[in-house]
């Protein structure tokens, strides 16, 4: 078996580093030692596992197919050694999260908080804004991130949860402007709306038909803080469109009534980021773990 492994590792960091040179320049070896290795790895299988010129090299049919599945077998020996490892040493290191201001204040924070809390030589630094970091540039080991992601470029995502949002309002504004019982009844309603940077936010509602309908309200208030809006919709200033995580509990209390519930409610999904690495240390594989198995609860309750 073991045998069988060998050169397997050399080989997925020349696919990887896209040169004999830049695998030998990652592992510490030479380039003589990386080519003597694969073509140790090309004999015992018996094929080719690249197409080399003096310029150039590129994997053969072979080379692909083989790749694959040495990604996969690689990943599996490192999920096998991180459970080992959580199971013989206590989590220790400084582990840098980027998180939205208030969902990562509410959602994100007691998850992370008590991941900390479990584990005292591990340190947390968390960044609270609603702009995207650079993780590499900016030195995060992981971010969460809300809404569809365009560009991952170099970083590795997994999809943690997902946000229900609701139109709601007051029962005193309810009682005094009516129940909209349609997208067209919201043109009729005043809303509190969420503006920032000169713009103001749309919102995506369920139309009859089930599609998503985009709805612009007219508003005279317009603020660029969550909690902000939850409160003026609690005051009896308008219709508001927040996630469920942010007015359940006014919700369950009765301080704020859903409307247009009758429908599929739109949801948003959550991921979290890091960057690419050969291994995930422990504190990030841990927190990952946590985010995934808790934040559905908090974030849908």
């Amino acid at each position: 078996m073991r045998d069988r492994l060998d050169g397997v590792a050399v080989f997925v960091e020349a696919v990887e580093a896209g040169s004999f040179a830049g695998a030998a320049a990652r592992l510490a070896l030479s380039r003589s030692a990386i080519g003597k290795t694969i073509a140790r790895l090309e004999a015992r299988l018996g094929v080719r596992l690249f197409h080399r010129t003096t310029r150039t090299q590129s994997l053969t049919e072979e080379g692909h197919a083989y790749h694959e599945r040495c990604l996969k077998a690689l990943e599996e020996l490192r999920a096998g050694e991180a459970v080992l490892e959580s199971g013989r040493r206590e989590v220790a290191g400084r582990l840098r999260v980027s998180v939205p201001v208030l969902f990562g204040r509410y959602c994100v924070a007691p998850i992370l908080l008590d991941l900390a809390r479990r584990h005292p030589k591990l340190t947390l630094d968390l960044n609270f804004s609603d702009r995207p970091v650079d993780l590499i540039e900016d030195g995060y080991d992981l971010a969460v991130r809300n809404g569809s992601l365009r560009d991952a470029g170099e970083l590795v995502t997994r999809g943690l949860a997902v946000q229900r949002m609701v139109v709601c309002a007051a029962p005193a504004y309810l009682a005094a402007r009516g129940v909209p019982r349609s997208v067209v009844d919201i043109a009729h309603h005043d809303a509190v709306t969420y503006w920032r940077a000169d713009h103001v936010r749309s919102w995506l509602v369920p139309g009859t038909d089930g599609r998503h309908v985009t709805v612009a309200p007219k508003s005279r208030v317009r603020l660029d803080d969550l909690e902000a809006i939850a409160d003026a919709a609690t005051a009896g200033m308008g219709l508001v469109w927040l996630p469920c995580w942010l007015v359940g509990a006014r919700i369950r209390s009765g301080a704020l009534v859903p409307v247009l519930d009758d429908r599929p409610g739109i949801a948003i999904e959550t991921h979290a980021l890091w960057p690419k690495t050969p291994r995930l240390p422990l504190r990030i594989r841990l927190a990952i773990d946590a985010l995934v198995t808790e934040l559905p609860g908090l974030v849908d309750p």
